[in-house]
């Protein structure tokens, strides 16, 4: 069902290769039906190839993106892609920058990764696949295993089961704004 709720919003879709598919289409396309438009981001050039053989354009190289360019900021999951993006520098300035700009940011599965990285869930309440539990407890996170989870403004799920109240959150917080608990 196409909306306008988030007409004239753009929400950055920060992945690489390795993505889990899903991860990417399904939230892509519930914030275009809701009147968004999405940008792929990468540190790939051409094109981004899921593990299960979706393929996309990259419309902007992390490395010449702007946090402020946008209003929202989704993570698909995916071991390699997470794993491949929390080595990249500009991936994680690019996704710190969100947080100091006290914008939306929603993570699914092994993104967790990244925001670890970017030293952002220390206090925070989120969750991940379940092998990442330790890593965010370690980075001072507090892990809990449901199905979505919102602490303002971070959006976070565990797999692609979960995509249902994934997208609804990433809607909602992307249409709320900014969130002055959002931050470094």
């Amino acid at each position: 069902m196409t909306t306008t709720e988030l007409s004239g919003k753009r929400i950055a879709f920060l992945l690489t290769d390795g993505y889990e598919d899903s991860e990417l289409s399904s939230p892509w396309q519930a914030v275009t039906d809701a009147g968004a438009t999405a940008v792929l981001v990468s540190p790939a050039t051409e094109s981004v190839t899921g593990k299960k053989g979706h393929s996309q354009y990259v419309d902007l190289a992390v490395a010449e993106a702007n946090a402020d360019d946008f209003d929202a900021l989704v993570l698909p999951g995916g071991v390699v892609n997470a794993d491949h993006l929390r080595m990249d520098e500009d991936a994680v300035s690019f996704t710190r920058d969100f947080f100091a700009a006290h914008k939306p940011v929603s993570a699914i599965c092994h993104a967790a990764w990244i925001l670890i990285e970017a030293g952002v869930v220390e206090g925070r309440t989120l969750t991940s696949y379940p092998s990442l539990k330790t890593d965010l407890q370690n980075a001072g996170a507090t892990w809990v295993d449901e199905e979505v989870v919102v602490d303002q403004g971070l959006v976070s799920s565990r797999t692609p089961a979960d995509l249902p109240a994934f997208n609804a959150k990433v809607i909602e917080e992307a249409r709320e704004g900014t969130h002055a608990g959002q931050t470094l």
